[in-house]
Order: structure tokens, then sequence, then C-alpha cells
């Protein structure tokens, strides 16, 4: 049977990343945008020159509807869900939360909470033998901030990964007897473009040479935890968050 692989904000960054690591594994890959048509396309080109199989799948995960119907076409073309990589998130430009709007925070929280949420939900919905699924994984990506914190950068953005870290652990003990296990990441320095939506698109390399291993992380190293998490090679893994941080 074909690992089945759906991943949101998969067009771009580490979530782009995974889908060709997982087109080199031979699964089939969804891969969710929700405005950069032609870069998800790409996307979807490089994951079958690798050896997989991709469809793109248009959806704001933070719009009920959007999930549940990229959750349908995913199902329909690709059959069911066996992995899920909950990736889509935003940045906004560095300030201190006195400076900070509330329409700044809502959408910070819109996107990376309840979009991950609902995401999760669906798979929740899914995913499990009792509802006519197959079990499998959910891997969530967080950041190093839940733990940094982010202070007078994005407390915001740190607060929102803090809240998957939790969710996390809480809902791999409610869908591990179903046959689901949940897992997340916790990414560090990594060279993608996320750095230039804050205002400091040299900051991965200016940071990541204070870092144990004296560099940035590459979006490819990340990948490569997160499908070690998605497939049956860690099937004794739930609950953890995984730090992929060169030792910051």
């Amino acid at each position: 049977m074909a690992s089945n692989i759906l991943i949101t904000g998969g067009s771009r960054g580490i979530g782009r990343a995974t889908a060709i690591l997982a087109g080199k594994r031979g699964w089939n890959v969804g891969v969710n945008y929700v405005n950069n048509a032609e870069a998800a396309e790409a996307t979807v080109q490089q994951v079958q020159d690798a050896g997989g199989k991709g469809i793109s799948l248009k959806g704001a995960v933070e719009i009920e509807q959007d999930v549940v119907r990229m959750f349908d076409e995913m199902e329909a073309q690709l059959g069911k869900v066996t992995a899920v990589v909950i990736n889509a998130g935003i940045t906004l430009p560095a300030m201190p939360l006195a400076d900070m709007d509330i329409s700044r925070l809502r959408q910070m929280f819109d996107v990376n909470i309840l979009g991950a949420y609902l995401c999760a939900r669906e798979a929740a919905r899914r995913m499990p033998a009792s509802s006519g699924g197959i079990g499998g994984s959910i891997v969530f990506v967080s950041s190093a901030a839940a733990k940094l914190g982010g202070p007078n950068e994005y407390v915001d953005y740190a607060g929102s990964k803090g809240a998957i870290d939790t969710l996390t652990i809480g809902l791999a003990k409610e869908l591990g007897p179903k046959g689901i296990r949940v897992t997340a990441v916790r990414p560090g320095l990594i060279k993608t473009d996320i750095h230039a939506t804050t205002g400091d698109p040299g900051r991965a390399d200016r940071l990541g040479a204070t870092t144990p291993l004296g560099r940035a992380g590459e979006a490819e190293e990340v990948a490569e935890a997160i499908i070690w998490l998605s497939c049956s090679a860690s099937s004794y893994v739930t609950g953890t968050v995984l730090d992929v941080t060169g030792g910051r």
C-alpha cells in the first residue's frame, strides 16, 4: 500500500523539501497552498520527478470549509490519508508585544493555531479505522521559538508554536488508541524565506553561526526528521517534540 501524505504549506520552504523527499520514497503527496499556484505546481512536478505522485490542493488552513475540501480532494485523487504534516504557518515583521495591534494577533493565531487545530481535527475524524481510515501519523511543524520566547521580535509567533507543542502531547494520548501517532518537529534557524517576512532575511545565517554546530540548518534536514516521524521507522514514537536546531 502506498503512503499518502498531505502537507499543508507544501509549496515552499520546509513543506516543499518534505514533499520532494516523500516523492523520493515513492509516496503520493498532496501539496497544499494558499495563493501561489505556480509554486505548488512546481513542487508537484519535483515530487513526480523524484518518483512519487503529486497533486496540488488549494486552501487556507484557518477556513474550515477549505480544510474539509482539501481532505476530500486528497482522498478522491490519492486514497485514504496515512500521514498529515501540519506545516502551514506565518510570521510577521519583528516588533515587541506593545506594538502589536489586534489584527496582527488575530491573523497570527488564526493561521498558526486555529489552522493547525482544524487540520488535526479533520485528520482525527478520517484516519481512525472506526471512520474508514487506516491509521497513520500526524506531524506538526513547531519552532524553537516555542522554547526561546521570541522576545522583542515575535512573542505572538512563539506563543502560537507553544500551543502546537501542547496539542502534540494531548492529541498523541487521545489518538494513540485509534492507531494514530502524533509528533512534532521544532526547527531552529533554518535557511528559508520565513526570515524575510520578519524583515531580517540574513537572520538564519547570522545567528546560525552561534549554534553549537556553527551554522544554520537546511530545509532538507528538517524534512528528513519529518519523513522519519511520518513513516513506520518511528512506529513506537508518539507525543514527542523533536528539536532540529543544531543544539541551539
